[in-house]
């Protein structure tokens, strides 16, 4: 029950965050300057870099870990990689509170990185749909809410089939290696969007009626005495079903990170929040991360390895923390690269 609690909480403050910047960025309807994009893009990193400080000093407090037998029960039960001191709860709990946080953040650094692919997408869905820049917000907002629900559901079914079925993350160790390897195949591949073609508008056209164009920044309304949805609805649908695609990537690329679904909600939930923004601050930008993808595709085969290889590299000593240097160093090493080796605009064209 205390992880219920936590977890109501958490979601508290998640939705007080939402309204705060609802309130902040909908007072004008012309999008986010540059300039509020990258003050936003660094509240929200501060608020995920200060919830792995909360989790260094107070993790405990999510299970209401109390005494030695429950420490023991929650790390195999999570398969936390740390070494439990008989006897001595605080000296277990800080190694404990410690491993959990480097989960945390590097699942975090995990899902923002992959988040950025999501930004291309969201690009090409925007402009293949002509949406005017002004609506570009309120599609984000409502696609981040239910971007956060649809999380909550996928996370908390995938750790209870993990718990049931250790075969599982074998599964996802082998699928985010043929992710990976499919992205760096197709790398150069020009992204294109036929709208009228798409399932969702397909759908939308056979069973429901939808207006002929933008109406301000309706998602529907009463036309001509008839309530219809309109473009925009369109568009903010289309972009959940991506983030759901994206998820089928990104979820089991945490869990190979950390089995607690509570790290991964938190990890996932940090780094949407900070999409919009990083949108706003990145849309003009992205052509120059020509590296990125190639990074990101190496990024999905480690961890790959990491899930299939998970009982051999725990046995050599392998930990969190070593994940995270070389996650870092991938994203690192990806982006140092675009800028200080640009590729060529003519060989993009090709």
């Amino acid at each position: 029950m205390s992880e219920f609690l936590f977890l109501g909480g958490f979601l508290s403050f998640i939705t007080a965050i939402l309204a705060l910047d609802l309130g902040i960025l909908n007072k004008n309807s012309g999008g986010m300057s540059l300039k509020k994009a990258a003050v936003m893009s660094t509240v929200f990193v501060g608020f995920s870099i200060g919830f792995y400080f909360f989790l260094f000093y107070f993790g405990d407090q999510i299970h209401q870990i109390d005494s030695i037998e429950k420490l023991k029960a929650i790390t195999e039960r999570h398969h936390h990689a740390i070494k439990i001191i008989p006897k001595d709860l605080e000296s277990s709990l800080h190694l404990y509170r410690k491993n959990l946080a480097v989960e945390y953040l590097t699942g975090y650094i995990v899902e923002y990185a992959l988040s950025v692919d999501n930004i291309f997408v969201i690009l090409l869905i925007f402009s293949s749909f002509n949406v005017p820049k002004a609506y570009y917000h309120r599609v984000l907002f409502w696609g981040i809410i239910g971007a956060i629900v649809m999380r909550l559901i996928f996370i908390f079914v995938g750790a209870a089939l993990i718990e049931k079925f250790e075969w599982i993350p074998y599964i996802f160790g082998g699928f985010l290696i043929y992710s990976g390897i499919r992205m760096f195949i197709e790398q150069e591949k020009k992204e294109t969007m036929e709208t009228h073609s798409h399932p969702v508008v397909k759908f939308a056209n056979k069973y429901l009626k939808v207006h002929d164009r933008y109406v301000e920044d309706k998602f529907w309304g009463r036309f001509q005495g008839v309530w219809k949805i309109t473009p925009l609805f369109l568009v903010l649908v289309i972009i959940e079903v991506t983030d759901l695609i994206f998820a089928v990537d990104s979820i089991p690329a945490i869990f190979s990170v950390t089995k607690d679904p509570y790290i991964v909600f938190f990890s996932n939930i940090f780094a949407i929040l900070g999409l919009r923004s990083m949108f706003f601050l990145l849309a003009g930008f992205l052509d120059k991360l020509s590296y990125l993808k190639v990074g990101l595709s190496f990024l999905l085969v480690f961890i790959g390895i990491k899930m299939l290889l998970h009982t051999y590299l725990e046995e050599m000593g392998f930990r969190t923390n070593h994940s995270l240097i070389i996650i870092s160093l991938i994203l690192g090493i990806s982006v140092l690269a675009s800028f200080f080796f640009p590729k060529k605009q003519q060989e993009n064209s090709h």
